[in-house]
C-alpha cells in the first residue's frame, strides 16, 4: 500500500495515465494525492476530473489557483483566458456535478508526516494554524455564499499576513498563499509577478521556503505550481510540478520513501509559454 503525491496534471490525461501505468497504481491499496492544477492549458481537462473524482477517497486534491480559475469562470465571475482549455467541462452534460465536486476540493491536507499545498505558506504559518486558514477557505467554497467569494477572491491585496484580518481580505491573503505564492520577503510580503526560476529574484524577495526559520519547518511540504523550478527534493519541501504541460515531465513522489517516478511529456502538443 502506498501513497504518491502527482504534479500538476493541468489537463494532461493520457500522459497521467501513463504515469499510473509506470507505478502501477492500484486503486484498492494505493492512495494519490495531487497537488492542484488538475485542469487547464492541457488538452483533456475533462477526462483528468472524471477520472480523479471516480477514484473517490483513493484521491486527495488540493486546490490550486487554475482549479479556481475554473469555477469562477463557470459561474460567469471570470472571463475565460486566452489559452483556456475549459470548454469541454463547461459544456459537458455532468458540468454541475464535476464543479460542485472540485468547489468541495480542501486546500490543503496533512497526513503520515507531511503537508501537501498547491503554491506554499506564509513563514507566519505553523502547519496546525495554516490547516485552520485552509479550512476557513473550504468552509466558504462550500457554503451557501460560495459565490460571493468567488466574486471577492481575485487581487493581490493584502500583501501580507495579519491576525486580525476579517472578511473577504482574511480569504484572500489565504487563497493567494495556497495557489499562487512563489516569492515573499522574510516578513512574508507576498510578490506576484515573478514566474520564472530562481535567476533575477526582486530584491528582497525569496522563495517562500527559504524564509529563515519559517514556521512550517517542521513538517516536509509538498508543493506545486512552480514549474520553472523542476524538481526539487529536500528534508522540508518537495516541489514536484515538472512542467508536464510544457512538455518536459510529469512526477510521482512515493511518500514512503521519497521515490521519484516519471514520464516524459515531450510529446506533448499543448505547449504553451510558462506562467500562471
Amino acid at each position: 500500500m502506498s501513497t504518491y503525491a502527482i504534479g500538476d496534471v493541468q489537463g494532461c490525461y493520457d500522459p497521467l495515465q501513463r504515469l499510473l501505468d509506470r507505478i502501477a497504481f492500484d486503486p484498492a491499496r494505493d492512495t494519490l494525492w495531487f497537488v492542484g492544477d488538475l485542469v487547464n492549458r492541457g488538452s483533456r481537462s475533462l477526462e483528468v476530473l472524471r477520472f480523479v473524482k471516480s477514484l473517490g477517497d483513493r484521491a486527495v486534491t488540493v486546490l490550486g489557483n487554475h482549479d479556481l480559475h475554473l469555477l469562477v469562470v463557470a459561474e460567469g465571475v471570470k472571463k475565460p483566458h486566452r489559452g483556456d482549455t475549459l470548454d469541454a467541462i463547461l459544456n459537458a452534460p455532468d458540468r454541475d456535478e464535476l464543479l460542485t465536486w472540485l468547489r468541495h476540493r480542501k486546500m490543503m491536507h496533512t497526513e503520515n508526516g507531511y503537508a501537501i499545498v498547491h503554491a506554499g505558506l506564509l513563514p507566519q504559518w505553523g502547519i496546525a494554524y495554516a490547516l485552520s486558514l485552509a479550512r476557513e477557505v473550504e468552509a466558504a467554497l462550500r457554503g451557501a455564499d460560495y459565490r460571493q467569494l468567488m466574486r471577492h477572491m481575485y487581487g493581490n491585496e493584502p500583501t501580507c499576513w495579519q491576525d486580525a484580518l476579517a472578511g473577504y481580505d482574511r480569504l484572500r491573503v489565504i487563497i493567494n498563499a495556497m495557489t499562487r505564492l512563489r516569492l515573499c520577503t522574510a516578513e512574508g510580503v507576498m510578490e506576484f509577478s515573478h514566474k520564472t526560476g530562481l535567476e533575477n529574484l526582486p530584491s528582497g524577495f525569496m522563495p517562500w521556503y527559504d524564509v529563515p526559520e519559517r514556521a512550517s519547518l517542521d513538517t516536509p511540504v509538498i508543493f506545486g505550481h512552480w514549474a520553472a523550478l523542476g524538481l526539487i527534493a529536500r528534508g522540508d519541501v518537495l516541489a514536484i510540478d515538472t512542467g508536464c504541460v510544457w512538455g518536459r515531465s510529469l512526477s510521482a513522489l512515493r511518500l514512503e520513501d521519497r521515490r521519484v517516478m516519471q514520464c516524459d511529456c515531450s510529446g506533448m502538443a499543448d505547449r504553451q509559454s510558462a506562467g500562471e
